[in-house]
């Protein structure tokens, strides 16, 4: 019988030190190193004998409590934690057994171990932000002065630079950064507080226990819990990572713009040697990393409705966020990463092509509008005046066939204008042609680009 492959992150998506961190035995490791800690911590306050502690300590780890162990415990008892509890008990030499998880709950333990996977996933997105922020930069850099053609509606606007469009991508991703960093300590936290949140198991030094065991995992713990970790938290994880998801898709949603036939101004890499764009169509260069990075951006972004909802719990908590959460830590967090990756690598092969940047704003000589209309102001025409002077103008162009048979877009716009009594009599030859470089007319974007790398330290 073949084994149904249910899920894409089985054997498609996600990078493998990442999807080890939530797998069977990265989660496994977690929960083991959440007990061992608790005793250890139990023992520094005289609640536990240490050589239980240090017994516990030693079978706490996969080479003594195995998956398929526990997993066989809870097929008899239906209790996922209590397996882990039992399996790592009868691995316990002498009455050490006896104070595994002694006064805690199931979830002190497993939101604990939560929190060791989200701040290893973290550091593992973190990094990524890193690499995106270099490719991002280092385009910024190259083509601080690359004028291209700025678009709004779809529509030719005026001239910008390649090199602000990335800057502007450079310090988006920066922000994304500063919310990982600020949010990680509202994120990873655990708790240690019992059934209910009082920490009534936990005897008269509750709180101290809490603390060491904080210490020694290297997370926050919960100062109020009821039976779980407020879910407030989570939520703040999804939502980071759907905010950071929706970045990482405009940027790949521009760069399969500009790789459009029609615009053909920069495209993802592309391997000549070996890649296969279609099936059917040889030619084919598809934009396809650009497109995987949109369609996973998606799925990470619908983590946020069902994290905002299991933070609806009944009284002390039910276990309708459980489910629920199997799903959404290991899929939100292994794509995200993913995207990341992809995001890094898009930007770090991006092929640019300036020759092809200033053929598309010669197609559209209208652009320089505004950069006519403001040099007619200069010269004593009122704006608005000036700004249905140059109105009327630029709507003639596109639409004068005949010409266009003989002349260029920018050569018919240019004639028009010259033609006009006001602009003849206001603009000299030279000056209306400095008016229409679209090189004169790209403003502070340089000055943008160097702010932006300075910002970000590159």
């Amino acid at each position: 019988m073949s084994t149904l492959l249910a899920c894409p992150l089985d054997f498609r998506y996600g990078r493998p030190e990442v999807k080890a961190i939530f797998s069977e035995e990265g989660k496994l490791q977690r929960l083991l190193a959440v007990e061992a800690a608790l005793a250890r911590a139990q023992a520094k306050v005289g609640a536990v004998p240490s050589e239980a502690a240090r017994e516990i300590t030693r079978r706490a780890d996969l080479a003594h409590v195995k998956a398929e162990r526990v997993a066989e415990i809870e097929s008899e008892i239906r209790h996922d934690l209590m397996a882990v509890v039992k399996a790592l008990t009868e691995q316990c030499k002498g009455d050490a057994g006896r104070y595994v998880h002694l006064g805690v709950t199931s979830y002190d333990v497993i939101d604990c171990a939560n929190a060791l996977m989200m701040r290893d996933s973290l550091a593992h997105i973190e990094k990524g932000l890193l690499d995106l922020e270099a490719a991002l930069a280092r385009l910024a850099k190259a083509h601080r002065d690359t004028v291209m053609l700025g678009r709004t509606h779809g529509q030719a606007a005026v001239p910008m630079t390649f090199g602000l469009k990335m800057a502007v991508f450079l310090l988006e991703t920066r922000r994304h950064l500063d919310r990982l960093r600020e949010a990680r300590p509202r994120i990873v936290v655990g708790k240690m507080a019992g059934a209910v949140g009082t920490a009534a198991g936990l005897g008269p030094k509750a709180f101290e226990i809490a603390d060491l065991v904080a210490q020694d995992l290297g997370i926050g713990m919960e100062d109020g819990a009821t039976q779980i970790v407020q879910r407030d938290r989570y939520a703040e994880a999804f939502q980071l990572l759907a905010n950071l998801a929706a970045s990482l898709e405009k940027f790949a949603t521009e760069v399969r713009n500009l790789q459009r036939t029609e615009i053909g101004e920069a495209s993802e890499g592309f391997d000549v040697a070996k890649q296969v764009g279609s099936s059917t169509m040889a030619q084919k260069r598809n934009p396809v990393l650009a497109e995987k990075i949109s369609g996973l951006a998606r799925i990470v972004r619908s983590a946020v409705t069902p994290g905002y909802e299991n933070s609806i719990q009944w009284h002390e908590r039910d276990l309708a966020n459980s489910s629920a959460e199997r799903f959404l830590l290991p899929h939100t967090f292994v794509l995200a990463d993913e995207i990341l990756q992809d995001s890094a690598r898009l930007f770090h092969d991006l092929a640019v092509f300036p020759d092809r940047m200033r053929e598309n704003l010669g197609r559209a000589p209208e652009i320089m509008s505004e950069s006519v209309m403001l040099r007619l102001v200069d010269k004593g025409l009122g704006r608005q005046e000036a700004h249905e002077l140059v109105r009327k103008v630029a709507m003639k162009v596109p639409s004068d066939g005949a010409a266009a048979a003989t002349k260029s877009a920018r050569e018919r716009y240019r004639d028009e204008l010259a033609k006009d009594p006001t602009v003849a009599k206001l603009l000299t030859p030279t000056e209306l042609a400095a008016a229409l470089d679209p090189a004169t007319y790209t403003g502070h974007a340089g000055a943008m680009v160097d702010r932006a790398l300075a910002k970000t330290g590159y």
